[in-house]
């Protein structure tokens, strides 16, 4: 199997939303030198800067395509203060034209922001997975540890009654704050007017983070620190769903103290990182139903395009400071591809594979014409734009979005997900039924390193087949049934192999494991279902 990153199969729709995201993706590497050294990474299309946000979600695919995948993270690490803050951002480019002029080397931290230092630890992490580098992903652990520390302890971010993380008053994570009217614009800081509260989706990305710390110590061999971090997780996630949880979704925020807006519900305010939640594994699998049953049942009702609401119900016009912050404009209830992605993946993971594929198609009807693609749209289908975006660009070549999208095909669709660093630990969980696809060839390489794993997938009357090519590698094998078929025996490189068939929600799954050192071929041997 050649190697290369690409998606293959029998629906036309699918190979070129593929293609469409590698292209946007492509064209949102920013290239900076600094202090004599090229940096490179991935930005949105509303600002010329490098944030860690944007980049440390967008190289879930672009490392597929960047071969670069660890200067951005670690420039983030050398510019970390002594107490362990991240910052959000860097560029050498003007960004608010004509007012600025200067080709600085600028810096920024927004200090509402309590997501940063996950999302540093998240980009170490992926890059490590991409570049295989155990040396380098040691040197950042230190970095990794403190910036996580400096949360934990910090009196802006730690809520030390309910054990969880808190922030000022923002529309779920995006970096502005509700004033009350007391500032005269968008409000980025504390004074004696923030309201505090706790916003569900800063602690899934904690927990995330957690759970990575443990992985790489573990990997290193430090069990105790893996230990402490798997035990930091558990306690987060406890302490998260026991306060943010309200029986449907979580709850949008959770005041700290008392702050009343006419016309605002927010356990009614169906807030962005709800999916997200579930792909960081903080949600349980009722939950994750629960919350895919929200938006399913919001698609319904909603006059809106699609239910990728950034928030729904959104909040009134203007009052967080801007007036171009209008209900259904940018994060106050615009519709994103970013959350459409994120609640894509949770889809295919939790028994609602057709809901998956259905948003993927809707996304390539979208974006195929054109070939474009914004961060954010109003509900009617109009794109961001300048003039109606607090942001100085509004580019069609979004990657934030794209990327998630792309994420729920490689990830959910395709099915695979690398478990290790380089695929030496795999899961590989094809769903084509879902998309009535019989023929797939699959196959993702990591740019910066060429580790890769691929596979041909065969679906007939009597069998899957599945022929893997990769290194050395533990696999674990999660295949989606057709539903009229079922499984009379599983067969890797011609030999019986024990076999479990799985329930997720309606649809079902045979269960195996395999090692692969090169290649092997897998088949489930199927019959009709009684």
């Amino acid at each position: 199997m050649p190697q290369g990153t690409y998606i293959r199969t029998d629906r036309s729709d699918i190979d070129e939303l593929f293609q469409l995201v590698a292209s946007f993706l492509e064209k949102d590497v920013m290239e900076l030198t600094i202090d004599g050294k090229q940096l490179s990474g991935f930005r949105t299309p509303d600002a010329k800067s490098l944030w860690i946000r944007d980049h440390s979600d967008m190289l879930r695919g672009g490392r597929y395509f960047h071969p670069d995948v660890t200067s951005a993270v670690e420039h983030f690490a050398e510019t970390q203060s002594a107490t362990g803050r991240v910052f959000d951002y860097f560029t050498t480019f003007p960004e608010k034209l004509p007012c600025e002029r200067e080709n600085w080397t600028k810096y920024v931290r927004v200090p509402v922001e309590a997501d940063v230092e996950y999302r540093f630890v998240k980009g170490a992490h992926l890059a490590w997975q991409a570049s295989g580098d155990n040396d380098w992903i040691s040197r950042m652990l230190p970095s990794m540890e403190k910036a996580l520390q400096y949360i934990r302890n910090h009196k802006w971010y730690w809520d030390s009654k309910h054990g969880l993380v808190k922030r000022a008053y923002t529309i779920d994570t995006w970096d502005f704050a509700y004033s009350a009217g007391t500032h005269d614009w968008l409000q980025f800081q504390f004074n004696e007017h923030t309201f505090w509260g706790i916003m569900h989706g800063d602690n899934s990305g904690y927990f995330e983070a957690y759970r990575i710390m443990a992985q790489l110590y573990a990997r290193i061999g430090d069990e105790a620190k893996s230990d402490y971090w798997r035990e930091q997780a558990a306690i987060l996630r406890e302490n998260m769903n026991a306060t943010c949880w309200n029986g449907r979704f979580y709850t949008h925020f959770v005041k700290l103290n008392p702050v009343d807006i006419a016309g605002v519900d927010e356990s009614q305010q169906l807030s962005l990182s709800n999916p997200m939640n579930i792909n960081r594994g903080v949600a349980s699998h009722d939950m994750a139903v629960a919350i895919i049953e929200e938006y399913r049942r919001r698609r319904e009702v909603t006059g809106a395009f699609a239910e990728w609401f950034s928030i729904d119900p959104p909040f009134p016009d203007g009052i967080f400071g801007d007036e171009k912050l209008i209900g259904g404009a940018y994060v106050n209830g615009g519709i994103m591809p970013l959350v459409g992605g994120e609640l894509a993946k949770a889809a295919f993971d939790h028994g609602y594979e057709d809901y998956g594929v259905n948003i993927l198609t809707r996304y390539h009807s979208l974006i195929s014409e054109k070939q474009e693609t914004y961060l954010w749209y109003f509900p009617d289908g109009t794109p961001a734009s300048v003039e109606a975006s607090t942001s100085p660009e509004a580019e069609p070549t979004d990657g934030w979005g794209s990327s998630a999208m792309l994420y729920a095909l490689t990830d959910g669709l395709a099915g695979i997900e690398d478990l290790g660093k380089g695929f030496d630990a795999v899961s590989v969980s094809p769903r084509w039924p879902a998309a009535d696809v019989a023929n797939a060839e699959v196959q993702l390489t990591y740019a910066s390193s060429g580790k890769h794993i691929g596979y041909d997938y065969h679906l007939s009357d009597a069998a899957i087949d599945v022929s893997v090519a990769c290194e050395a590698a533990n696999m674990k094998l999660h295949v989606l049934l057709p539903a009229d078929r079922r499984v009379d025996s599983v067969t890797v490189s011609g030999v019986d192999a024990p076999f479990q068939v799985s329930e997720v929600e309606s649809s079902r799954y045979v269960d195996f494991a395999a090692d692969v050192d090169g290649h092997v071929d897998l088949i489930v041997h199927l019959s009709q279902q009684e």
